[in-house]
């Protein structure tokens, strides 16, 4: 068992601090080429969110276009259908 002193004398002790290794530190940053790969995958990024919003922008307009077209076709064939074939409740 540990007496109290021991205790006091294990946390007064200094911590060792570590040696320098003398290791360069141009040698352990990414450099050059971390700057380049990190470039074309932001460049690639922007690159795909261009297309996908191009891609739904296409869709929103065709299902407009599309809902146009029913609705000029429902319009037709509401100008082309016979008064007498209409029910008098739907005049």
């Amino acid at each position: 068992m540990t007496s109290p002193a021991q205790l006091v004398l294990a946390a007064a002790s200094p911590t060792p601090s570590p040696t320098p290794t003398g290791i360069d530190p141009d040698l352990v940053t990414p450099g050059w080429v971390g700057f380049v790969v990190t470039l074309a995958i932001v460049l690639a990024v922007i690159l795909l969110i261009a297309d996908m919003v191009r891609r739904m922008r296409r869709v929103r307009y065709r299902e407009e276009a599309r809902a146009r077209i029913a609705a000029e076709l429902d319009a037709e064939v509401e100008r082309e259908a016979p008064e007498e074939d209409i029910p008098p409740s739907e005049r």
